[in-house]
């Protein structure tokens, strides 16, 4: 494989996806629109539209505007997550990337609207794709923020399923949690990509296990935050900062593993690098 540099990659793809983030709230000027458009503007590495990407660059796939529409839709999912995350009734935080919460630019009413307003327009950026495969993009998106995604690790995170005390619990709150979104961008590529079955199991193990690896990382750089008795469940509390940053590396080479057989996988390959080393 020739080298690639992440920046020089993914710079370009950040900004047109922006962009299209940006559109999805220009139909009308209004209040709502401009704090819907806030939390997009505040930064962010846009880390599961580019694992979008990069999948459908192993299927040697271009990035067509079906593409930018996904991965527009993944990403709100996510940036709605952290809109009500960071609401004083989940983690009360004043900032996110070093600006003020939409609660805290607004009210908590207005972020809760915001929130759901993000949350729907992803869905309506799926619907207008491409019909032969839009119904399966919507199916697997809301599967993964769902009960059973996303929001189903939030409700073991809060402690609403009882105390986290062991690993099998804390990976499966962080497989719903973190994981299950970067999983499904890759699942999401297969399907725009019109993978085949062999190919689409591939991605998915992939996405499974780098998603594992980036919460190992999360908890390693979080470890000092982390610390205090009342901080949230890690690996790093339950493991020891040695043992989470080897399973890291083992979760990052085990994704590896599972696409040795894409010849355009540059992509990837890098993208599981950083999850590691979390430097781009």
């Amino acid at each position: 494989m020739s080298p690639l540099d992440l920046e020089t990659w993914s710079t370009p793809k950040r900004n047109q996806l922006q962009q299209t983030l940006l559109n999805a709230f220009a139909e009308e000027s209004s209040a709502m629109h401009t704090a819907c458009q806030y939390p997009i503007q505040t930064g962010g590495k846009r880390i599961r539209p580019l694992f979008l990407f990069a999948g459908l660059e192993a299927l040697g796939q271009e990035l067509s505007h079906d593409a930018y529409l996904a991965a527009a839709a993944l990403e709100l999912i996510h940036t709605y997550s952290l809109v009500h995350d960071d609401l004083p009734c989940m983690d009360n935080d004043d900032e996110r990337r070093g600006k003020p919460t939409v609660h805290k630019v607004y009210n908590d009413g207005v972020a809760v609207l915001v929130g759901d307003a993000l949350l729907t327009k992803a869905f309506e950026l799926l619907a207008n794709t491409n019909s032969t495969y839009a119904a399966r993009l919507v199916l697997v998106l809301s599967r993964a923020a769902g009960a059973v995604g996303m929001i189903g690790g939030q409700s073991l995170d809060i402690g609403f399923e009882g105390p986290v005390t062991n690993i099998d619990t804390l990976t499966k709150l962080h497989r719903r949690k973190t994981g299950a979104l970067i999983q499904v961008a890759l699942t999401m590529a297969a399907i725009i990509g019109r993978a085949t079955e062999t190919e689409q199991k591939a991605l998915e193990t992939f996405g499974r296990h780098i998603g594992f690896a980036f919460q190992l990382a999360d908890d390693l750089l979080d470890a000092e935050e982390d610390a205090a008795e009342d901080g949230p469940p890690s690996f790093v509390k339950l493991l020891g900062e040695s043992e989470t940053a080897e399973q890291a590396k083992e979760a990052m080479q085990s994704a590896l593993n599972s696409i040795e057989y894409f010849p355009n996988r540059n992509a990837l390959v890098e993208l599981a690098h950083f999850t590691v080393r979390r430097q781009f």
